[in-house]
């Protein structure tokens, strides 16, 4: 079912005058809508155009359940959907601009090794509401006199965002609707396993948001072993894409690789993907992975860690190491939601949930 956070203004201005109500009842929908409010909220709309629009429209896309703080203050939400589905949303406070890291699906199909999101598959796409809900839930919650609420947006939670492109295509309009939150496509990223089709369709849409590719080995045959995606397009379909992403919007494409231990972490394993990016318009964000092995950690060592980096630079390729927030709060996809299901999780609570 959809929510009024699934209409563009337009569309719910539209809709207001064919129900027989006057076009300024639509700012005053839109100002509900974008303040993530319920109807009971709404104390300067009337009772017949509540009971009009509540027949076909939910308030709200999303019931925020609670929530956990780490250490960090790096907080981690839980949200119910309509049909009783669980989400995941995490807020990373920053003091230049704070993020949100949003999901995207109910789960996943790309079937990623490494990722706890899509061990169960897909179980449906979020709507476009559905996403924007999770923005603005968590911006009503942080914003304050002191801080500005969200800034930026990463699409990097449950799900592949390029494989649900039209909810996720109309999200970004939403989100970005001056007449709305709007948060600057600037500061917006989606992250994409390889939908080598998609980045183009994406490249060719005008919207000029950032684009981050989960490449994570710089081989065919090694990255087909921990990601299916890449029997469909391959490294260099991938490569060709993001160079013709560069070359429509001017935004250099960032390339995520999750060290792991044992697996694409070698000195071989560096000089390739030095190699691979060498003179590409591309910047490699490498990530720390911590495998649990029958029940030890396999850790990899800091100094191998920077052994890799100096590898990979001395192609002339930028790369950072991505800093780890709500380490303590598991901040992977999918960890508190299991904890909730088993009923293993405190949730943080507001004086109203919404």
């Amino acid at each position: 079912m959809l929510s009024l956070q699934d209409l563009t203004f337009d569309e719910l201005e539209k809709e207001v005058k064919e129900r027989g109500f006057p076009a300024y009842r639509a700012k005053q929908l839109y100002e509900m809508s974008m303040q993530n409010k319920r109807w009971g909220e709404a104390s300067n709309l009337p009772k017949d155009l509540i009971e009009s629009f509540s027949k076909d429209y939910l308030d709200l896309s999303l019931t925020l359940l609670g929530f956990v703080t780490g250490k960090d203050k790096t907080k981690k939400y839980l949200f119910k959907t309509y049909d009783d589905q669980l989400i995941e949303s995490v807020f990373l406070p920053n003091s230049y601009g704070c993020t949100v890291c949003i999901s995207t699906q109910i789960g996943c199909r790309m079937g990623c090794s490494f990722c706890a999101s899509g061990k169960f598959g897909l179980e449906r796409n979020l709507t476009a509401g559905e996403m924007l809900s999770q923005v603005l839930a968590i911006n009503r919650i942080n914003k304050n006199k002191d801080r500005r609420g969200v800034a930026n947006i990463v699409l990097m939670g449950s799900g592949e965002p390029l494989d649900n492109y039209d909810n996720v295509e109309k999200f970004l309009h939403l989100v970005s609707a001056e007449e709305g939150i709007n948060i600057s496509r600037r500061n917006i990223t989606i992250s994409t396993c390889g939908l080598a089709d998609k980045i183009i369709k994406l490249a060719n849409s005008g919207l000029g948001v950032n684009l981050s590719i989960s490449l994570h080995s710089s081989t065919d045959d090694k990255r087909k072993a921990i990601m299916p995606v890449s029997k469909k397009f391959n490294i260099a379909d991938i490569l060709s894409a993001s160079e013709y992403y560069f070359d429509k919007t001017g935004r250099r494409v960032t390339f995520e690789y999750a060290l792991i231990p044992g697996q694409n972490s070698s000195d071989i394993d560096a000089h390739s993907l030095g190699a691979l990016l060498q003179n590409k318009s591309a910047h490699v964000n490498l990530i720390k992975v911590n495998l649990i092995d029958d029940n030890k950690p396999v850790l990899i060592k800091n100094k191998d860690i920077v052994n890799f980096m100096k590898i990979v630079s001395s192609y002339g390729v930028n790369i950072t190491l991505r800093k780890s927030l709500g380490e303590d709060i598991e901040g992977a996809c999918g960890q508190l939601k299991r904890k909730y299901l088993g009923d293993n999780v405190h949730l943080e609570q507001l004086k109203h949930c919404f």
